[in-house]
């Protein structure tokens, strides 16, 4: 995936995602985080735009289109999560998990699940 995914974007391709089936415009129009107040038409948009970028595809279904991711949500996840690390912590995790315990981002819960994630690679 070459193009960027906006944050806009994003909150279309987590309802395509969630949905695990093809969704016509409106119904994922329907589906958008109400805080949004979307128009069909926005969502519309938002689908042109990553139809064009790749990470949509459509099938005709009579009169409408039905969309459906063609990029998985953990393959997303992981080559965001990488840039990320490239770009402002050199590639390397540790200084990432080490900026978040510092500024107060790291719970209880999460100290606990990484422990669990460290033991579990060193095993």
């Amino acid at each position: 995936m070459a193009e960027r995914i906006s944050e806009a974007e994003l909150a279309v391709m987590e309802v395509l995602w969630s949905a695990g089936v093809p969704l016509t415009a409106t119904e994922v129009a329907q589906r958008i985080e109400t805080g949004r107040d979307w128009s069909d038409r926005t969502v519309k948009t938002m689908l042109a735009r990553l139809l064009a970028k790749g990470v949509l595809t459509h099938e005709e279904d009579g009169r409408r289109y039905l969309y459906r991711p063609t990029v998985a949500r953990d393959r997303y996840v992981a080559g965001e999560s990488r840039r990320l690390v490239d770009r402002l912590f050199g590639g390397r995790a540790a200084p990432l998990v080490a900026h978040l315990a510092q500024g107060d981002g790291l719970s209880q819960d999460d100290i606990a699940e990484l422990e669990a994630l460290l033991k579990e690679l060193r095993a």
